[in-house]
């Protein structure tokens, strides 16, 4: 073969070798040691990152009321940033971004052999639960809980309420969907009475003390709240990035559950797993209306987000494709709703901008 031939092979292997369309290996997962402020972090320069871009998303947030903002790369720090006299040891309330939390509970009791979500709710709470006939109340499983898809009315005038008297039958099981707080209150107790162990003391041992997490349930009225700083939303968020594993330590092991939980549920809210937002579906339905949208959830957000919305603005957002996960607390951006918000949509513009 003569010489200048055999530049030219060779030089093509090389291109083929370096397609531009391959992608580039990402580092490995990181996770931050349990029990330690430690956290491996990585620069905007570094990733290639859009450095005018980081002011400007500060400058959203700050004006947006957010307290606290947090982006992973792959389980590295690349953005960690307080406002006003929020800083890293405070706490602030999760709001419904905790639902998260109570179905990844969910399905450690399931795996456990402890609780199936397909047994009727009054098999964990007992029979007499609701103001409906036990006829009525068997056939609401535990899946209607995770699902939103209890039948229960939600026109009462506490959606939050869990009385008996203010569970009463609507719909039948499965056949409407409705962002009904009380009936996902009731899936603490159910978790409970499956387990022979408070909810709060089994969320600990299962979840939180696994990955390093801080934090409390704290009972304010009806509600069931979860406090914790920025960092152990993090940590979570982190936790479902890798599918129920934390460094080599597996926490939730069934694999099926925990893809039933992040993908559609249901039809009647594509956008929708167990208590999960899902982006990236042909229609969803947001808190405190019946109307089914068409389009997806955060047009301008990876089609793969799954997420912890919660009122008050307060967002979890994990995205498997890019290896992030986002954190934003503080109060609303714009408008004071349960769960997902336009205010999602503009702030994944200024992501979009700092990072492509």
């Amino acid at each position: 073969m003569k010489p200048t031939i055999l530049f030219l092979f060779m030089a093509a292997l090389l291109l083929l070798g370096c397609s531009k369309d391959e992608p580039v290996e990402q580092d490995a997962l990181y996770f931050p040691p349990i029990n330690s402020n430690m956290w491996e972090t990585k620069s905007l320069t570094e990733l290639g990152w859009n450095t005018n871009a980081e002011q400007p998303l500060y400058a959203f947030l700050e004006a947006n009321a957010t307290d606290a903002f947090i982006i992973l790369k792959n389980g590295r720090m690349v953005v960690e940033k307080y406002f006003g006299t929020f800083n890293e040891s405070k706490v602030h309330t999760w709001n419904s971004a905790a639902k998260t939390l109570t179905a990844f509970t969910v399905g450690i009791a399931q795996e456990e052999g402890l609780l199936n979500i397909n047994n009727p709710s009054s098999n964990y709470l007992g029979v007499g639960w609701s103001s409906l006939t036990p006829e009525q109340e068997a056939k609401i499983t535990v899946w209607n809980h995770l699902t939103m898809t209890t039948g229960l009315d939600y026109n009462v005038p506490q959606n939050f309420c869990t009385d008996k008297a203010c569970l009463i039958y609507k719909n039948e099981p499965s056949t409407y969907w409705y962002y009904h707080q009380a009936a996902y209150t009731l899936l603490d107790n159910m978790v409970t009475g499956a387990v022979k162990q408070d909810f709060k003391d089994y969320f600990n041992t299962k979840i939180r003390d696994k990955i390093g997490m801080t934090g409390t349930w704290v009972k304010t009225g009806y509600l069931n709240l979860y406090f914790s700083n920025a960092r152990s939303m993090a940590r979570f968020g982190l936790l479902n990035l890798n599918k129920g594993v934390w460094d080599k330590t597996t926490v939730l092991a069934d694999k099926n559950y925990f893809n039933a939980m992040t993908t559609t549920s249901q039809d009647l809210n594509k956008s929708y797993g167990y208590l999960y937002w899902l982006n990236g579906k042909s229609n969803y339905k947001i808190p405190g209306s019946e109307t089914l949208y068409s389009g997806k959830l955060i047009p301008n957000a990876p089609d793969d987000l799954i997420a912890g919305l919660g009122a008050f603005d307060q967002k979890l957002y994990i995205v498997p494709s890019k290896g992030l996960v986002i954190v934003r607390m503080g109060d609303s951006g714009d408008e004071d709703e349960l769960g997902p918000t336009e205010f999602d949509n503009n702030l994944w513009k200024k992501i979009n901008d700092l990072i492509d």
